[in-house]
């Protein structure tokens, strides 16, 4: 019997016709019925432009202005979203006037910022999406704190955008630990590893030049640790919670250059009630080693697993196995996720408590914990990190209000 014949004999033929019609017909949507939010977006550079164009194709939003300190960048922003002239702000201070036209804003500024400017929102009354990290210092983290509980309390939705917050494998992953899948947590190692971000300026000795390179600056974007490793120690702070003591190093020798600050490689051992974790980063090239962001925890009763826009799942015995999901594309998908649940509380007029927050904070002090002990060289407790903590105060003479 030929492949023609045994479809036909069997039945198959009709019953692939149908599934071969279904898969073809793609579902309508039905027709966005709900309120339209305008929205701000604040630092139009890479993540700042990426973020917009997820918001723009939410139908609960109109991104409407846009603020940047450099004019070519917002210009180009606004050519790229059709955003009026009269609407397109720059400088320092540019965000305020902003806040007069818009029912919410997304920052996407360098790091240093995002205290005042969050806190400046929320007073003015609008609805605040604040890029990972929310803050550089203690301080600043333990004022995001405070301010998302108050934000609730007056009904402003103050939401984090943390790509695996976002990401539904990671949640129901995160959700099975904490029922005790894996056991009792033992220990576990991170990952994170990337090349080198270009210079943006080679002017780094002017002001101007030096806010354009931000991400090689301590006091404008936090240490490498912070502003990129967050992404993997995310995970970390998520299921094993705030560590007692942290002991580590890192350095810089990897980068063809000596722009900035900032270190260009950690290893780290944060050390919890429950378990130790080993973390290991790297920002240069390292001669065709892969992206790297993952995880692997060990408990007494299984293993999680985890990679950046890779596989999550629970390894163990039939009682608790869990084969996950891939988390594809999620730098992208996790950011959808999130400006949709943006939407939905802003709608509801119900933040909910603003819950994002609280994982974003700890998530930072956890990364500003290593930071500190890995410069001190030696080990330091919680206590001790929060008695030595150093308010970031970058210098920003001679930039344009």
């Amino acid at each position: 019997m030929n492949r023609r014949s045994f479809f036909h004999a069997t039945g198959l033929a009709t019953f692939a016709s149908r599934l071969a019609a279904q898969t073809s017909e793609t579902p309508a949507k039905a027709p966005y019925s709900g309120p339209v939010f305008k929205i701000g977006n604040i630092g139009c550079g890479g993540r700042g432009t990426f973020v917009s164009g997820i918001l723009a194709e939410n139908p609960g939003f109109k991104l409407s202005a846009a603020c940047d300190y450099f004019e070519d960048k917002v210009k180009s922003f606004g050519e790229k979203f059709s955003i009026a002239a009269d609407q397109q702000f720059t400088g320092l201070d540019g965000y305020k006037k902003m806040l007069e036209h818009v029912d919410a804003v997304a920052i996407h500024s360098p790091p240093y910022f995002h205290v005042q400017q969050a806190i400046d929102a929320v007073a003015a009354g609008k609805h605040v999406l604040i890029a990972k990290p929310v803050a550089i210092d203690v301080a600043g983290c333990e004022v995001i704190r405070k301010l998302a509980k108050d934000a609730a309390a007056m009904g402003i939705v103050v939401l984090a955008d943390v790509q695996c917050r976002g990401d539904e494998f990671f949640r129901e992953g995160m959700k099975r630990i904490h029922a005790g899948a894996i056991g009792d947590l033992q220990f576990g190692e991170c990952h994170y590893e990337a090349d080198l971000i270009p210079l943006q300026s080679e002017a780094d000795d002017t002001p101007e030049g030096r806010l354009k390179n931000w991400i090689r600056h301590r006091d404008l974007a936090g240490d490498i640790i912070t502003e990129q490793n967050i992404h993997a120690l995310d995970i970390v702070s998520w299921a094993f919670g705030r560590p007692t003591r942290i002991s580590g190093t890192c350095g810089r020798g990897g980068r063809p250059d000596n722009v900035g600050d900032v270190s260009d490689h950690f290893a780290i051992l944060f050390e919890f009630t429950k378990g130790v974790v080993t973390f290991a980063s790297r920002q240069y090239t390292a001669w065709g080693s892969p992206f790297l962001c993952d995880n692997r925890f060990v408990g007494t009763k299984g293993a999680f697993t985890s990679k950046f826009g890779g596989r999550v799942m629970i390894r163990g015995g039939k009682e608790n196995f869990w084969g996950g999901g891939e988390t594809k594309n999620l730098y992208r998908a996790g950011s959808v996720n999130n400006v949709e649940s943006f939407r939905a509380a802003i709608a509801a007029k119900d933040p909910g408590g603003n819950p994002t927050i609280e994982g974003a904070v700890e998530t930072t002090l956890l990364t500003l914990f290593g930071e500190h002990a890995a410069k001190a060289g030696h080990a330091v407790t919680w206590d001790e990190f929060i008695r030595d903590a150093i308010v970031a105060k970058p210098e920003l003479k001679g930039l344009k209000s």
